[in-house]
C-alpha cells in the first residue's frame, strides 16, 4: 500500500496536482468538488440498458447488506465484485443469486485486482466495503478510473495524508467521494437533526458521542463459534474470520480513536462541519489497556498463545474537539470492555438537548421543568421525510433500515447528478480523529490541531445532508 501511495503521489505531482504535503501547507487549488470536471468515462460496450452500474470490492457481510438495498431499488445492476479470497467471493455470488439477477464479473486472485476491475468495466458507483488499511488506496484508483460516484466504508482513512488523498483526487478528478456512514441515517439522528434546524434547541453548544460497543467476540472469531458460545475459539490474524484477521492488528498496533464517524458524523451534521463551521483543535487520552488481555486469559486461559500479544489501544479512549464557532464535542471510543451498545449522542443548545441513551429530550418552555421528555413523541412530530416516505421498504433492511435509506439517498444523488450527501470533505474530517487521536495521546494528551481539509471553503458552503 505504501508503494502505491508513493507512486500516486509522484504522478499527481507531475501532473500539477497538490499532493498531501503540499494541500497540509496550504498551496494546492483550492477548487470544490462540485466545481471540478467531470470525471472522464470509458466507452460504453453493448447497448447501455438504462440502469446505474454498481461495482463491489470487498465481498463480507457488509457488502450482502449493500447489495440487498441495490438490487431492492428498481434501475440498478451489479456489473462486478472484487475480492482476494474465494470464499467471500462465493458466497456473494450464492447471495446475489437469490435476487434472479445476472451474475456479476468477478476479479479475485492479487491484491491489486481491483485496479483491472477499474479499468475494464464502467461503473456509475463503485462500493469499497474492503479491510481499513485499503479504503483510501482503492477509493483513489476508483476516482482516477472515472468512477464518477464512489461509496467508501467507515472509517474512509487511518492518517492525516490518506484524508489529504481523498480530498486531493476528489477535487482533481471531479468524482464524487461519498463516506458511507450509516449511523447519519439513523431515524433518531435525522429528527433531532430536524429539530436543530427548525431551533428546538436553541444556538448550539455542546455534543457527545461514540462508539461504545463489546468487539471482543468480532476481534477473537474463529467463523464457526463466537468465543462466548461453546466451543469456539480465540483467533486472530490470517487464520481468523472476517474482520478479526485485521481488525484486532489495529488493536496491537494503534492507540487512539481507530473508529470515530459512527458518532461524529451525526453531530457533524447538527453542527454544520464543513458548512460554516469546522474543527480546529482536538486533544485525546486514553486508559490502561486491559480488556482484550482480559478476555484472552477468561476464554482461554493464562498459557494461551494470544496471551503473549500486547494491545496498545487503551480501552477507552476520550477525545474533545473545539469548533470554529465556539461548540466543544466529547468524542468516546469502548470497544474492549463488556457493556451494552450505545453511540452515546448528546445534542445540547442554548434552549434543551437530546441524550440519546435513555432517549431522554428536553425543550425549554415546552418541556416539564427539571423533567425529561420521552423522545417519542417529539421524534414523531420532526420525523424526517426520507423515513416518512420510506418506512415500509426500510423495514426489513440492516440495522434498522438506516443502510437502505442510506442507500436510496445516494442513488437519488446518482440518478439527478447531485453532489455526495456526506463528501471528501466529510470522510476526510471525520477519520482524521483517528491519526490526530494518536498524535495527542502520543504526545500526553496535548492540543493539536485539525486540518481544514476545505482550504477555507468551509466559511461560505451550505448544508447537504438531509435535505
Amino acid at each position: 500500500m505504501e508503494n502505491t501511495r508513493r507512486s500516486f503521489l509522484k504522478k499527481m505531482t507531475a501532473a500539477g496536482v497538490g499532493a498531501a504535503g503540499l494541500a497540509m501547507a496550504g498551496t494546492a487549488s483550492a477548487t470544490t468538488v462540485a466545481g471540478s470536471p467531470e470525471p472522464q468515462k470509458k466507452k460504453t460496450a453493448g447497448k447501455d440498458d438504462g440502469k446505474l452500474r454498481f461495482g463491489f470490492i470487498g465481498t463480507g457481510s457488509r457488502c450482502h447488506e449493500h447489495i440487498n438495498n441495490v438490487l431492492a431499488i428498481p434501475g440498478n445492476k451489479i456489473v462486478a465484485i472484487c475480492d482476494i479470497q474465494q470464499g467471500p467471493i462465493d458466497r456473494t455470488l450464492k447471495h446475489i443469486a437469490k435476487f434472479n439477477v445476472d451474475a456479476p464479473k468477478v476479479y479475485k486472485g492479487g491484491e491489486r485486482e481491483f485496479e483491472k476491475m477499474l479499468n475494464n468495466e464502467e461503473f456509475d458507483c463503485v462500493i469499497i466495503a474492503s479491510p481499513w488499511e485499503w479504503h483510501v488506496p482503492m477509493s483513489v484508483a476508483a476516482m482516477k478510473a472515472g468512477v464518477p460516484y464512489v461509496g467508501v466504508e467507515v472509517s474512509a482513512a487511518n492518517t492525516l495524508e490518506e484524508c489529504w488523498d481523498l480530498v486531493n483526487v476528489s477535487e482533481a478528478t471531479g468524482s464524487h467521494l461519498n463516506i458511507m456512514e450509516n449511523v447519519c441515517y439513523r431515524r433518531d439522528c435525522m429528527a433531532a437533526l430536524n429539530m436543530v434546524r427548525e431551533g428546538l434547541f436553541g444556538e448550539l453548544l455542546h455534543g457527545g458521542c461514540g462508539y461504545e460497543h463489546d468487539l471482543r467476540d468480532v476481534k477473537f472469531n474463529d467463523g464457526k463459534n463466537y468465543t462466548y458460545q461453546k466451543g469456539g475459539e480465540l483467533r486472530m490474524g490470517p487464520t481468523a474470520f472476517a474482520e478479526a484477521q485485521w481488525r484486532t492488528n489495529h488493536s496491537v498496533h494503534r492507540n487512539g480513536d481507530v473508529y470515530p464517524t459512527h458518532g461524529i458524523g451525526p453531530v457533524a451534521n447538527c453542527m454544520d462541519i464543513n458548512r460554516g463551521n469546522r474543527f480546529v483543535a482536538m486533544s485525546a487520552m486514553a486508559t490502561q489497556s486491559r480488556g482484550l488481555h482480559k478476555f484472552i486469559v477468561d476464554n482461554g486461559g493464562e498459557n494461551h498463545p494470544l496471551a503473549k500479544v500486547r494491545f496498545n489501544l487503551g480501552d477507552i479512549v476520550t477525545s474533545m474537539i473545539k469548533c470554529a464557532n465556539g461548540q466543544t464535542i466529547i468524542v468516546t471510543h469502548d470497544t474492549n470492555s463488556p457493556r451494552p451498545y450505545s453511540l452515546g449522542f448528546r445534542i445540547q443548545g442554548t434552549d434543551g438537548l437530546w441524550m440519546n441513551d435513555g432517549d431522554h429530550v428536553y425543550v425549554e418552555g415546552q418541556s416539564k421543568p427539571h423533567r425529561w421528555d420521552n423522545s417519542d413523541e417529539w421524534f414523531k412530530k420532526y420525523d424526517h421525510k426520507l423515513w416518512a416516505q420510506l418506512d415500509a421498504q426500510a423495514k426489513e433492511a440492516g440495522h434498522g433500515g438506516m443502510d437502505f435509506i442510506m442507500m436510496y439517498d445516494l442513488i437519488d444523488r446518482i440518478k439527478n447528478k447531485r453532489p455526495a450527501p456526506m463528501d471528501c470533505y466529510d470522510a476526510a474530517a471525520w477519520s482524521a480523529i483517528s491519526a490526530l487521536s494518536e498524535m495527542s495521546i502520543a504526545r500526553g494528551g496535548a492540543l493539536v490541531d485539525f486540518p481544514d481539509f476545505t482550504r477555507g471553503q468551509w466559511i461560505n458552503r451550505k448544508p447537504e445532508f438531509g435535505l
